[in-house]
This record gives structure tokens, sequence and C-alpha cells, in this order.
């Protein structure tokens, strides 16, 4: 099982539409922001990530609210 995690912050639209696809397609994850969790702005700004929103499925990030890519890496994601 691979967890899933948007790193998203305040006051961003994409972010919230981000959250809202994965809400009502039933993916369950957690929320870090990066500008109040220092260990998620580290971890963002390691793999040369300066936006959000940021979806990461395992080791996978797809930066931006991009659904294509979103549903590519949730492509055989399981809960259990």
């Amino acid at each position: 099982m691979s967890e899933i995690t948007v790193f998203s912050t305040a006051l961003c639209a994409p972010c919230e539409l981000m959250k809202a696809w994965l809400t009502e397609h039933e993916y369950p994850f957690t929320v870090r922001d990066p500008m109040m969790d220092e260990e998620a702005g580290e971890l963002l700004e390691s793999h040369d990530i300066r936006t959000t929103p940021v979806m990461l499925v395992g080791e996978r990030f797809v930066v931006g609210l991009d659904i294509a890519g979103m549903e590519l890496a949730l492509t055989g994601w399981n809960a259990n």
C-alpha cells in the first residue's frame, strides 16, 4: 500500500481542487503544508519542487493540478 500525501498551502485554489478530486474519487490522503511543516518543505525542496499542490504516491510526485498525472500515479493504487 502506498500512502497518498498532498502538499498544500493556505489560499491555494489548485490545492483545494486536488483535494476535492481525491475526495470525490474516494482516495484517502494526508495533507501537509510545506509552509508550516519544516520537514515537508525540506522534502519538496530536496526534489527541487517549489510549488503547490503536489501529490506524493509512494515515491512518485505529481506537481501541480495534473489530473492525468494523478490518475497515472494512482493506477493500481490500493488502500489495503
